[in-house]
């Protein structure tokens, strides 16, 4: 059957594909420890309850017609609360956008500003740009990125590859890598960006730049978020920022996200969004809109979801390291926000009792996956193929108390190759 050139192009994501077949696994009673999915076990980390209850009383309350297509007003108006109070970053109503969670909103901001042909600059590691370039027919322009600067690119970095690029697409914190882009690293980008704006004539596109900020809220120790727009005020007419509930409140099936920008840009978003039917269900904007307005509520639940977190985290980090002096050839960047560990093995050219050969990062995947048990995602899953010995583990689905028998487990394989 012949289809559309677009549908027999796409792919769905591997991520998903290996975890339906760990979910698999673990029903049939396999012991896997499913560190793959960003996402959360809900008997672990659920929903705020405050929200959970909202939800239910909306629904009650038959809320249940459309929501309309900017959002429900109330959810709008705590959107620009929260933003002011935690970052002192202010949006008018018509500057804020509702969806069904983020995806929705980036698909739509690509759409708004990227025609079949144009460049999209990202760093790689990154999450599902490429698949978003697949689907407009742009062309993507991945830009390697290094260890030693916790995976996101320099200015300097981006300079030789913007000035033919209409979008650059960012995210901190980062998916897969867990860490945040320093002041002084943001404050140079964001320049640049102002700087290639201002070099363009004035009835050229100019350079978009999309910030995906959906971990932002999840920051640890001394490790800060900070807002482009309080870094540089002068990037405000080029940057669109998606944001929701699903990451910083575990609501990943609740479906409520949110953009923020110039408001011109969020009203063709708003098209889009309103043409596929992507808002979000009106009583979970309704139940969003009163918890994220209740300042104690979102703080008391912050504290808490970012404190477990962060242990498990730190507990993963803490056990590489002690394998590191152990004298395998494995580390680990320290914890700074979301979910995600950089965990680096570099295991290629030994070998399983089994008798398999780690000759690639996909095989060094399927061992501790099949043979030892764990699952985790190498980064060349997310475009970084110079980057073959870095995997991404995820707290989202991890007993606290299961840190220490994960870490045995994998000391164990560790020990018994050759």
């Amino acid at each position: 059957m012949k289809l559309s050139a677009a549908a027999e192009a796409i792919t769905t994501s591997p991520i998903l594909v290996i975890a339906a077949e760990i979910n698999r696994r673990i029903a049939e009673g396999q012991r896997v420890y499913n560190l793959t999915v960003g996402d959360f076990d809900s008997s672990i980390f659920p929903i705020p309850e405050a929200l959970t209850e909202g939800i239910i009383e909306a629904y009650r309350d038959h809320a249940t017609n459309y929501p309309g297509a900017f959002g429900v007003d109330s959810l709008r108006e705590a959107v620009a609360h929260l933003l002011q109070r935690t970052s002192g970053v202010e949006h008018a109503l018509d500057e804020i956008q509702i969806a069904s969670g983020s995806r929705p909103l980036i698909y739509s901001f690509y759409q708004t500003v990227v025609d079949p042909g144009d460049k999209v600059v990202f760093p790689v590691p990154s999450w599902n740009n490429e698949y978003y370039c697949q689907l407009l027919g742009a062309e993507p322009v991945p830009v390697d990125t290094r260890p030693e600067n916790h995976f996101f690119p320099t200015a300097e970095d981006l300079r030789p590859v913007i000035g033919e690029a209409t979008l650059l697409a960012l995210c901190s914190p980062q998916n897969p890598t867990g860490t945040l882009m320093d002041h002084d690293q943001l404050l140079e980008i964001c320049e640049l960006v102002v700087e290639e704006n201002h070099r363009r004539p004035a009835d050229a596109k100019p350079l978009y730049v999309m910030f995906d900020q959906v971990y932002w809220l999840l920051t640890f120790g001394d490790h800060a978020f900070h807002h482009p727009l309080a870094v540089c005020p002068e990037i405000r007419p080029y940057a669109v920022f998606i944001d929701g509930v699903s990451k910083s409140f575990a609501g990943t099936g609740v479906r409520v996200g949110w953009g923020t920008g110039p408001a011109e840009v969020i009203a063709r978003m708003r098209a889009f969004i309103a043409h596929v039917g992507a808002w979000a269900p009106k009583p979970e904007q309704i139940a969003c809109g009163h918890f994220l307005a209740d300042d104690a509520a979102v703080d008391g639940f912050l504290d808490r979801f970012r404190s477990e977190l962060q242990a498990r985290l730190e507990g993963f980090h803490a056990g590489i390291l002690a394998l590191r002096e152990e004298g395998f050839d494995v580390d680990a960047i320290e914890p700074q926000a979301a979910i995600y560990l950089s965990v680096r093995l570099s295991l290629k050219g030994r070998s399983t009792p089994s008798g398999r050969e780690l000759d690639s990062d996909e095989a060094v995947r399927a061992w501790l996956l099949d043979e030892v048990g764990i699952g985790v995602l190498p980064f060349s899953w997310f475009g970084a193929d110079r980057h073959a010995d870095w995997y991404r583990i995820s707290v989202g689905t991890c007993q606290r108390q299961q840190v220490d028998e994960i870490l045995q487990v994998m000391a164990d394989g560790l020990r018994s190759l050759r």
